[in-house]
């Protein structure tokens, strides 16, 4: 596939650092570097790291490694956990043979740096409706056009996408003239923020088939995958992407720690060196230091290791889910609506009693109860009032959810009253 197609006149522009291309040599046995700029190691006042699980399990990293994480290193991450990343890709996902893997400070690095790949000034660009509040933000910043593609209880419809692809340009939100048709996709296809949704592979297997009829680029932004609930997970894009039209975003943020910024994106090799360039040019690398620490624990863990904890991490998920579930039974029931989550930490509620800004109510009306919850107008593409809000069940304690949806109730209830609606409550 020529993926220039889908490149940005600004990434193709984008060509390799003279010195960071030196870095795949820096750590050859006999090199002597007379090149790259490397601050002297013995300079640094750290000597050797240990780590302690909760378990308590110590791991002592391994000193050449830790010497080795605090001095620059590859563009495209730690050599042994992106060989690690690859192995746990192909174990799980069956990808195409030959792919690319690159490391990012967090899936949010690589997700900007794809979108700054694939869009020019004017491009347009299919996202889900709603989507993610994060690539919302960046988007804006770009010269751009969102183009919403339905959602719903099962993940993206596959009729609106039909629709808007085959009916370009009447269907253009923006009526441009002369706009050329979207040739990228973004979906978050799991646990979906902020709905909690997950796409059934039903639903993937029928949005693939548009994107190939209308050769569309498929961003997958995939950090809840390994939080589904279900213990027999719903198979990714990639596992049917016989095209190589599909990017994928990985991250370790909701399985190992989120202040580790860590993140991993696979895909066709043409389109990872374009993303590395961007990372040539501007962070020059993820984080040495957590990247390492990740690799000792994985490599203690194993792949089996990995997956009985993914496992754990998912089931102490799904409790929470299930005791905010009954929280909102308890004081939602006729005050709102919901589609119960398989996977994720979200929950998106369409708010009752005739409520049509939700974003008056909660930052006007329910920060002074205090209660939080995110409005709806943040995940919109069209910034569209609107009656949802996102509530999150993640962190929150048994008894603080219970008391968090009832100072809720109270302000769904008061504007209820204000409209002159009877609400039918428990």
């Amino acid at each position: 596939m020529d993926y220039t197609k889908f490149m940005s006149e600004r990434s193709q522009a984008r060509n390799p650092s003279a010195i960071r291309a030196l870095m795949p040599y820096m750590n050859c046995k006999n090199m002597i570097s007379l090149g790259a700029g490397q601050p002297n190691p013995s300079t640094f006042p750290f000597e050797s790291m240990q780590l302690k699980l909760k378990t308590g399990e110590i791991i002592d990293v391994d000193p050449q490694l830790f010497q080795r994480s605090l001095s620059y290193d590859l563009t495209s991450g730690l050599s042994p956990l992106n060989e690690w990343l690859r192995g746990l890709h192909t174990l799980e996902h069956t990808p195409l043979v030959d792919f690319g893997l690159s490391i990012g400070s967090g899936s949010q690095d690589l997700l900007t740096k794809a979108f700054d790949m694939v869009i020019d000034p004017g491009t347009a660009i299919l996202v889900e409706d709603p989507t993610y509040t994060g690539a919302l933000s960046f988007l804006d910043t770009l010269d751009c056009d969102l183009v919403p593609v339905a959602t719903d209880a099962d993940g993206l419809v596959p009729a609106s996408l039909e629709k808007t692809l085959a009916n370009w340009p009447e269907s253009n939100p923006i009526k441009k003239k002369n706009q050329a048709r979207p040739k990228v996709l973004y979906t978050i296809p799991t646990g979906g923020n902020p709905t909690g949704i997950s796409s059934t592979f039903e639903r993937k297997k029928a949005i693939y088939k548009i994107c190939q009829k209308y050769d569309i680029l498929i961003i997958e932004d995939d950090p809840y995958y390994y939080l589904q609930f279900d213990p027999k997970r719903i198979k990714s894009y990639v596992t049917i992407d016989t095209d190589g039209r599909v990017l994928r975003m990985d991250s370790m943020s909701k399985i190992l720690s989120s202040g580790m910024r860590i993140g991993w994106v696979t895909g066709p090799k043409a389109l990872i060196e374009r993303i590395d360039m961007h990372t040539m040019v501007t962070n020059l690398q993820p984080g040495g230091v957590p990247q390492l620490m990740a690799y000792e624990l994985l490599k203690v863990w194993g792949y089996k290791g990995f997956l009985n904890h993914v496992e754990h991490v998912a089931g102490f998920y799904k409790s929470k889910r299930d005791e905010f579930i009954k929280a909102l039974e308890k004081r939602m029931t006729g005050r709102a609506e919901w589609v119960t989550p398989n996977s994720g930490m979200f929950v998106w509620l369409r708010l009752l009693g005739g409520i049509t800004d939700s974003y008056d109510l909660v930052m006007n009306k329910a920060i002074k109860k205090n209660v939080l919850a995110v409005p709806g107008v943040a995940f919109m593409p069209a910034k569209n009032k609107n009656p949802y809000i996102r509530v999150s069940f993640s962190c929150v304690t048994t008894d603080n959810m219970d008391e968090a949806l009832r100072r809720l109730a109270e302000c769904i209830d008061e504007e209820a009253a204000k409209n002159h609606i009877q609400l039918k409550v428990k």
